[in-house]
């Protein structure tokens, strides 16, 4: 599916729904699922309408056994042993806003 394609609405409803469809696969109610994760009904109507709190994914995702799946959402950012070596053991703490013309241009702007 080419997400980049589609408005913001839809991916919150295909969202909402692919959330639907892994509560049914693991055969519970909406019910069952807002007392397991301890959230309201209506927080689990809403996050299958395509309207939820981050929050309220990652409990649904953990009471459906499906938060390794967060990997998948958005991976993990990997820092070559090069730009560590570079940084000189800084972690950046915030982006600058504007890019400013580095001398090198493999070189971070930190």
């Amino acid at each position: 599916m080419d997400f980049y394609a589609l408005s913001d609405k839809y991916i919150e409803q295909e969202l909402g729904n692919r959330l639907k469809a892994l509560r049914l696969q693991r055969n519970i109610t909406q019910k069952e699922l807002a007392e397991a994760t301890t959230l309201s009904l209506n927080s689990i109507k809403s996050l299958e309408a395509g309207r939820g709190k981050l929050s309220t994914i990652i409990a649904v995702l953990r009471e459906l056994g499906a938060l390794d799946q967060l990997d998948n959402f958005i991976p993990e950012i990997s820092i070559s042993p090069m730009q560590i070596a570079k940084m000189q053991g800084r972690v950046r703490q915030r982006a600058s806003g504007e890019r400013v013309k580095s001398q090198e241009k493999d070189e971070p702007e930190w």
